[in-house]
């Protein structure tokens, strides 16, 4: 059992600074699984969903059946799973036009999983996006309000049938598309979540009057100063000439959170030591605490960051998407804040 200080997870960030790669760590692929195994499939029937799930030793896709809509996952269950210990468990959304097979190569989180011991599940949106709220209603999860909370909440019961899940220790995390309906489901499903980590994200400006979480949840925000995609400072979304929404800015959905979560104002901003002087980014972090029932609000600033994934690979050219900080592991951060924070 880990010995815990009043904010443990600032000094794990300190020593991630000073310690860890800022490569993405291994993962275990699909392609890797024992094919020798038999292959017995077990399948779980809840009031109004079946999941079919391969051997738990491994990475493995299912489907699950909602609203009459077949949606498909992977599970990555890390390698000290316990099935009579409450074990985390860590959504990761891809982002719009994304997929849940490409995510796990993306953050690195199953080498994460295996070392820390929590189950991983990436999600697949419908025809590859989310429905984060997002006006004008451009693609077909906006147009037909598709119901992803839905989902995920079924998803989370579902799970439950079969693994032993912490449900003090759900979380959410993505990037994009994929973390704006991090945002969502955080205000949605806050009875449920314990904290989400948005990345390069912001919320909707046509939801920002909406959202109402019942149940405080601690939110950490990474977003860079230069996101061509998602601006800081709000504004429309454009790509290709096409009009993708608009978002509030940055700061307005730090303070979105922390007026929810009923946080003191004043935060405590902290700049990071600089660890890569040729990647023309460096990071503040400001924490805002004294919150109602113990959550925290914390946003990662990346000066001159991008549409990216700290830590992570540049996966278009750098003035599509901007550039990728290599000042911090983003998944290793986000982690870190999430094993400290547990529903009350």
């Amino acid at each position: 059992m880990k010995t815990r200080t009043t904010k443990p997870w600032k000094i794990l960030i300190v020593l991630t600074i000073l310690l860890c790669s800022l490569t993405i760590p291994g993962c275990i692929s699909l392609d890797t699984v024992d094919s020798t195994r038999p292959a017995q499939e077990i399948s779980i029937t809840t009031d109004n969903a079946t999941i079919y799930l391969p051997p738990l030793e491994y990475d493995y896709p299912a489907s699950i059946n909602h609203n009459d809509i077949e949606r498909t996952f992977i599970v990555h269950i890390g390698l000290s799973y316990d099935a009579d210990r409450p074990t985390p468990l860590v959504f990761v959304l891809h982002g719009g036009g994304g997929t849940a097979e490409g995510m796990p190569g993306f953050t690195g989180f199953n080498a994460i999983a295996d070392r820390e011991n929590f189950i991983v599940v990436y999600p697949d949106g419908i025809e590859n996006h989310w429905n984060d709220g997002r006006e004008p209603k451009v693609y077909s999860t906006h147009k037909e309000n598709t119901d992803d909370t839905g989902f995920i909440s079924m998803l989370i019961d579902a799970l439950a049938q079969d693994l032993n899940i912490d449900m003090k220790r759900v979380y959410v995390t993505g990037i994009s598309n994929g973390g704006m309906m991090s945002h969502r489901l955080g205000c949605e499903l806050s009875g449920r979540i314990a904290a989400i980590a948005p990345v390069a994200s912001s919320i909707p400006a046509n939801m920002e009057d909406k959202w109402e979480p019942s149940e405080p949840v601690s939110v950490l925000i990474m977003n860079g100063t230069h996101d061509p995609l998602v601006p800081w400072e709000g504004g429309e979304i454009r790509m290709e000439g096409i009009r993708l929404g608009t978002t509030i800015p940055v700061d307005d959905t730090v303070r979105f959170w922390v007026d929810k979560n009923g946080c003191a104002v004043n935060p405590e901003i902290t700049k990071l030591t600089e660890r890569n002087e040729t990647d023309g980014t460096s990071v503040w972090m400001e924490v805002y605490s004294t919150c109602t029932k113990g959550v925290e609000v914390v946003l990662f600033g990346v000066e001159n960051g991008g549409h990216t994934w700290p830590g992570g690979f540049q996966y278009a050219a750098e003035h599509i998407i901007g550039k990728t900080s290599r000042e911090f592991d983003a998944s290793e951060i986000i982690w870190q804040f999430f094993e400290t924070h547990a529903k009350p």
